[in-house]
Parts: structure tokens; sequence; C-alpha cells
């Protein structure tokens, strides 16, 4: 075995250990809330992945991705809750919420296939604004929904006949809920790594990047763009529902303002803040994109404890330093924070042939 092989095999064993130890380290030096804020980052990287495939690799602009959590999420609530006396198996569910969002994705993709740029961005916006108005009226005539008042009481995950609600007893110890949790949205943020760097490497994925480049020519190339844009909406779509059925069973409460447009906006950031195409690159937005607001609870304290007053009020300063991010990455990093070498390149080259045609033009006035 090389040297490098030795070394990109110690990096995988020792983030390994990192992942496999995280809950147990965040639960004893910052308490239980933040392993409940570290399951909550697997979920967020679940969703950012799931839009990186439709804005990421094919390039089609989608504002209105918080649609097909919500599916997931009151499919699962539905099928596991006193609401309509129906308690069918986790696994059964969470499969059929990523099929009906799959089949929703689908449907958004099919009216969208010649819109593009901003037309496209305003028509997904006003599908998930749809979607979720009729999540907040389906309560009458019948009542499918519960309006406003929203689903609660819904099942906690179960796997093998074990909930992770509560303590799980293993191996003469008590493992916490959080932590179970953890462990299975890891695994599952695991698979969905695993699925897109395959599709990523695929003829697929290469169709989705030819079109997202120039999508006269893909077609001119002899590919179906109707196709693969269609799977492109259908396999994000279904992301989202997955990760949307888990986030019902997590929080066991649902309602349509869990669903609103900052979260498909803050969705696509951390798709844009870590770099679009790039795994390892939406893997780090969303982590920061969940963590730090969250850091900055602590704010309020630090001003209570150095000024003996609250002077700017925690939530406001947590969306201006957001703005004031996203505004610096937009100018200094357009390309993510992680971008891949390809896009690098891509922007550099671009850099390079403005500053060469402004030269000229200054060349030309002189």
């Amino acid at each position: 075995m090389t040297n490098e092989r030795k070394k990109v095999w110690f990096a995988f064993i020792l983030l390994g250990t990192m992942l496999a130890i995280a809950p147990f380290l965040v639960d004893a030096s910052m308490g239980r809330g933040w392993v409940r804020i570290l399951d909550f980052a697997l979920l967020y990287i679940m969703l950012a992945l799931g839009l990186n495939i439709v804005v990421g690799y094919a390039g089609l602009l989608d504002l209105g991705y918080v649609a097909f959590y919500a599916v997931g999420a009151y499919t699962y609530a539905l099928l596991a809750s006193p609401h309509l006396g129906l308690h069918l198996p986790f696994w059964s569910i969470l499969l059929a919420g990523a099929a009906l969002a799959g089949l929703f994705g689908v449907l958004l993709g099919t009216p969208t296939l010649k819109l593009r740029g901003d037309y496209l961005a305003i028509v997904t916006l006003g599908f998930g604004e749809i979607i979720r108005i009729f999540l907040n009226n389906l309560n009458a005539p019948v009542n499918i929904t519960n309006g406003p008042q929203g689903i609660s009481l819904i099942d906690p995950i179960t796997i093998a006949g074990v909930a992770l609600s509560g303590n799980i007893p293993l191996m003469g110890m008590h493992l916490p809920g959080t932590h179970a949790i953890y462990y299975l949205f890891l695994l599952l943020a695991l698979v969905i790594i695993f699925v897109s760097i395959r599709l990523q490497d695929s003829r697929i994925g290469r169709a989705w990047v030819a079109i997202r480049e120039d999508e006269v020519a893909a077609e001119a190339s002899g590919i179906n763009t109707r196709n693969i844009k269609l799977l492109a909406f259908a396999m994000g779509a279904s992301f989202g529902g997955i990760s949307g059925g888990l986030f019902a069973g997590f929080q066991g409460f649902v309602s349509p303002e869990s669903f609103n447009l900052m979260e498909s906006v803050m969705i696509l950031c951390m798709v844009v803040l870590g770099g679009m195409g790039h795994i390892p690159g939406v893997i780090l937005g969303a982590v920061l994109l969940t963590v730090l607001p969250e850091a900055l609870r602590y704010v309020g304290p630090l001003e209570q404890f150095l000024f003996g007053r609250v002077v700017v009020d925690p939530a406001d300063l947590r969306m201006l330093l957001f703005g004031l991010a996203l505004i610096l990455i937009m100018i200094y990093r357009p390309s993510g924070l992680w971008p891949s070498r390809i896009r690098r390149r891509e922007f550099e080259s671009d850099d390079s042939v403005l500053e060469h045609e402004q030269e000229a033009l200054y060349d030309a006035q002189r």
C-alpha cells in the first residue's frame, strides 16, 4: 500500500471515529441541546444535497424546494398519527413520502421545462407557496391536514420495534434518543452522499452538467433534455421527501409554518454558500448555516454581561450577520467557500476574460 493510500485510509478512519463519538463529545461539553442541533445539521445536509441535484448539477433555480420537504413531512404525519387513525411502519412511510415527493417534483417540472432563470425561479417559488397555503387550508370541509393548528402526537421514529424517542437500553447502558436519532440521520445522510456521488459520475450526471452549461448544445448533441430535467426534479424532490419524513418523526409535530419561503431560501443559501455542484462544499454550507445561527443566540447574554442590557436583539443580529456574510461571499467567493475544481476554473476564466475586455475597452478609449 502506497503512502498516499495510507494517508487516505487514515483520514477516513479518523473522520469515522470523530463522527461516531461526536454526540457524546458535544453532549459532555455543550449539553444535550447541541446534539439536537447536530441532528438538524444532518437533516439539512440531506435537504441541501437534494437541492444540489436540481440547482448545482442541472442548473435549474428552484425557490420552492421546501414544498417537497412539506410533502414528505405531512405524508409521515398523516400515516403515523391519531389524526387519520393510521400507524404504519416507519420505513414504509418514509419510502411513500419519498415517492410522493418525487411525483410532485415531476408535476412541478413538467410545465416548467421551457422556463429558465428568473422565470423558473418565480414559478417554483409560487409552487412552494401554493403547497403551504393548501396545507394551511385543507381543514374544511373535510379535515385533512388540521389546518394552521398542524398535526401533533406523531409516532416517533421506530426501528425494529424500538422507539427512538427516549432512553434506549443498549449493552447495560442507556443511549439517549437524540444520540440514536443522530446515528440514524448519519446513516441516511451517508447513503444520500453515496447516491449523489454515483449520480455525479454517471452519464445522467454528465447530462445534467451539459444542460447546466448550455441546454441548446446539450439537446443538439443528442441528450433528451426533457427527461433528464424531469429526472433532476424527481431525484431532488425524493431526497426532500425523505428529509421531511425524518423531520416529522423527530419533532412529533408539523404545521404549515415550518415550510415557509425563508426555509427554501436557507436551503438554497446552503448550496450557494458551500459551492454549487460540489458535495463537500454543500455539506460545509449546510453545517455552517445550521450551527452558526444557533451559536449567535449567545450574543444576547454576552451583551447583557458587557453592557448591562441587550443593545441589539439577537434575532435581528443573526439575520444581519447572515445577510452580510452572503454579500461578502458573493463578492469575494462567488463560486462558494469550497467549490469544485471545475467551477473554480470557470470563475477564474470568466474573471480573466472580463479583465481582458476591460483592458481592451480602456485601450480603445485611449
